[in-house]
C-alpha cells in the first residue's frame, strides 16, 4: 500500500495522523534549556546495516552561540542514542550551524553534509567532511562543495543516492534584500559523486496566498515508494521564520515537486505551531520512522521520533 497516493487523500491523511494529538511520540533529544532559542533538531537520519544513525542540529539563543554544533549519533533501537561525535561551529570558522546531511557512499566511506553560517552575513554555505567511521567524522578534514554566492545563501542539504547518481534539494535564500533574508525555495543539483555538483534549477517554491508563501523548504525525499513524495517545511509570513509547519509535496520528476494541499500536515500546538526539518527512514517492514523538531509550549524544540506504519 502506497503512503501517498494522488487518487484518494487516505495516504496525506496517513502522514498527517504522524504528526496528530493521538500519534505516540518518543523525545530523542531535549535543548540544552528550556527557553526560546534553545533548540535541538535539524535531525537527518538513515538505517545502515540495521542500526540507525542520526546526525542533527544544537542550538542557543540568539546572543548565546546560536547553531553550536553538529551531533552524529547511533541507535539499535531508533529512539535511544549514543552520541558518536560533535563537530564544533569553530572547526569551520562559522556564526553557526544549521542542518547536516549524512549519507553512507557505496564503498562505505562516511559522509556529513554542514550548513554554515558566514560570520557578520546572511550567506550560508555546504561543507564536506569524510571519514571510514561516523566516529571519526568528529576529526575528519573539511571542503567547501556548495559555496553560494554573494546573491544567494545554500544551506539545509537533502541527500540522496538513486540510479547510480547522487541528488540533491537545498534551501536557497536570495540575499538582495537584507531585511528579507529569510524567503527561501527549494533547488536541485546532480553530482555523479557527491562532492561535484551541478545546479539544474527550482523544484518547490511558496504558493502565494497559501500556508507556504513566504517560502518552502524540502526537508525528506522519498523515491522508493510507488508514487514518490516529498517532506517540506513551509511558512507564510517572515515571523514564523524558525516556526515551520510540515506540508507534502508529489515528485512530478526529481527537479520538479507539486505541493498538495491547502494547509499544512504537521505542526505543533504551541507557540506559532513549529514542526520542521522532518527526515524519514523506511523501515524493512516497509514503514517509516520519521525525526522531526517540534516546538514545546516553553518555547524550546525537541527532537522527536514516531513511526508511521504502511498499513496507516
Amino acid at each position: 500500500m502506497s503512503l501517498l497516493t494522488t487518487r484518494s487523500p487516505a495516504g496525506v491523511a496517513g502522514l498527517a495522523a504522524a504528526f496528530g494529538p493521538d500519534a505516540h511520540t518518543d523525545v530523542v533529544v531535549e535543548p540544552t534549556d528550556a527557553s526560546v532559542g534553545a533548540w535541538v533538531g535539524a535531525p537527518s537520519a538513515l538505517l545502515h546495516e540495521g542500526v540507525f544513525y542520526l546526525s542533527y542540529r544544537v542550538r542557543r539563543p540568539i546572543g548565546q552561540g546560536r547553531g553550536i554544533s553538529n551531533v552524529v549519533a547511533r541507535s539499535d533501537d531508533g529512539v535511544r542514542f549514543e552520541t558518536l561525535a560533535v563537530l564544533d561551529k569553530a572547526t569551520f570558522g562559522a556564526e553557526s550551524l544549521e542542518r547536516p546531511a549524512l549519507a553512507v557512499t557505496q564503498d562505505g566511506t562516511w559522509r556529513v553534509y554542514v550548513s554554515c553560517a558566514t560570520p557578520g552575513t546572511k550567506h550560508w554555505r555546504v561543507d564536506l567532511l569524510e571519514a571510514g567511521s561516523p566516529a571519526a567524522l568528529g576529526s575528519a578534514p573539511w571542503r567547501t562543495v556548495l559555496p553560494g554566492t554573494p546573491q544567494l545563501a545554500v544551506k539545509d542539504p537533502v541527500v540522496v543516492q538513486h540510479d547510480g547518481s547522487w541528488h540533491l534539494w537545498a534551501s536557497c535564500h536570495p540575499l538582495d534584500d537584507a531585511a528579507q533574508t529569510d524567503r527561501m525555495s527549494t533547488n536541485y543539483a546532480t553530482s555523479d559523486d557527491g562532492v561535484a555538483w551541478t545546479w539544474q534549477g527550482t523544484a518547490l517554491r511558496g504558493r502565494e496566498g497559501h500556508w507556504d508563501a513566504r517560502g518552502a523548504r524540502v526537508s525528506a525525499v522519498l523515491l522508493d515508494d510507488p508514487e514518490p513524495f516529498a517532506l517540506y517545511d513551509g511558512r507564510a509570513t517572515a515571523d514564523q521564520n524558525w516556526e515551520e509547519r510540515t506540508g507534502v509535496a508529489r515528485v512530478t520528476d526529481l527537479g520538479s515537486f507539486a505541493a498538495l494541499g491547502d494547509a499544512p500536515i504537521g505542526s505543533s500546538p504551541h507557540g506559532l505551531g513549529g514542526l520542521r526539518y522532518v527526515s524519514a527512514v523506511r523501515l524493512p517492514d516497509s514503514g517509516l520512522r520519521l525525526y522531526y523538531e517540534v516546538t514545546r509550549s516553553d518555547g524550546a524544540h525537541d527532537l522527536r521520533t514516531t513511526v508511521l506504519s504502511e498499513a496507516t
